[in-house]
């Protein structure tokens, strides 16, 4: 049996599992059965988007195993975001309702915003390619945040946050804000350890949620010379003979330890099952800095469709 996954209390008194399921890129036909299948195992946290197109599956698979007794909905921490082409204040709780309605469920129990860029649709959106048919525009993201403050009072969602946001993006929230973002979410693994932002964030009561935690070793638009977290890299196969782990179990409890919550995708049972069962060790200090020495900033979700439009996040003076 897994390990028991420990919860993080936000800045909402909310609970949050600390660890979770990823559903980027798990095709249709195959999330909706990895989702029951983790469910099974023990995962409560469940992350989506309404850009990754699987929301409806997802809900399928959430809502049998409410109804088969697995689970109560207030057992499950069930996380979605809203896309930049639906930004605009006043179509931000139409577009979460949307998102409750592909799931068939209440409430969501945290709603993010999946950008700081805003951008408008200039064709269908295209859930493969969903810069392709879009431009950017400057629309600030703190009058949608006003928007998601609506969700909250609406009943719609529990909790709000923010991912992809950087320490400025943050702070202009918080100073604005009437309702505190309890999330950021973002890349972090041992190439982008991001321990400035981690640091940062949770010195204002905002958690970090850790998405990409391989680098998304399966990503179409990777480039020769780029960085790649390699699991074969003897240095982590020795760690993990330590512990007698695999050298994915490391990674994430790497990323566990530096203070995220971590939520790889898999839609693999025994990849599943493996994931969540990091609760049962802990890296000594020596291993640590060992897979700090793998940083090198090297970032596989960098988004550069969205460089050169207002608010992109991931500038060179920033974090």
């Amino acid at each position: 049996m897994s390990q028991k996954v420990p919860l993080v209390i936000l800045n909402n008194g909310q609970k949050c599992p600390a660890f979770g399921l990823g559903t980027w890129q798990a095709s249709p036909g195959e999330v909706g059965n990895a989702v029951k299948y983790a469910i099974d195992i023990g995962y409560r946290h469940i992350d989506c988007a309404m850009l990754y197109g699987n929301e409806k599956e997802i809900g399928e698979g959430v809502r049998e195993k409410i109804k088969d007794g697995t689970v109560k909905r207030e057992d499950l921490f069930i996380v979605t975001k809203l896309w930049n082409t639906f930004h605009e204040r006043e179509q931000v709780v139409p577009t979460c309702k949307k998102s409750l309605e592909n799931f068939g469920l209440d409430y969501i129990d945290l709603y993010l915003i999946h950008w700081p860029v805003a951008q408008k649709l200039i064709g269908e959106l295209d859930f493969n390619f969903p810069f392709k048919n879009a431009v950017g525009y400057d629309y600030d993201y703190v009058d949608t945040w006003k928007g998601m403050e609506e969700c909250i009072d609406l009943g719609l969602t529990k909790s709000i946050g923010l991912s992809n946001f950087n320490s400025k993006q943050v702070q202009r929230v918080l100073d604005n804000a009437r309702i505190k973002p309890v999330i950021n979410q973002i890349e972090v693994n041992p190439n982008i350890n991001q321990k400035r932002l981690i640091k940062f964030c949770r010195e204002r009561e905002v958690e970090i949620t850790a998405y990409s935690p391989f680098g998304s070793p399966a990503r179409a638009w990777a480039k020769p010379g780029d960085p790649v977290l390699h699991l074969t890299d003897p240095k982590l196969l020795a760690i993990g003979k330590k512990y007698n782990k695999t050298s994915a179990q490391i990674v994430l409890r790497y990323v566990y330890e530096l203070g995220t919550i971590p939520i790889p995708k898999s839609t693999n049972k025994q990849r599943l099952a493996a994931n969540l069962d990091i609760f049962d060790f802990q890296l000594s200090k020596e291993d640590t800095s060992v897979l700090d020495l793998l940083n090198c900033e090297g970032r596989a979700i960098a988004a550069l469709e969205l460089r050169s439009f207002p608010h992109y996040p991931f500038k060179d003076d920033e974090f």
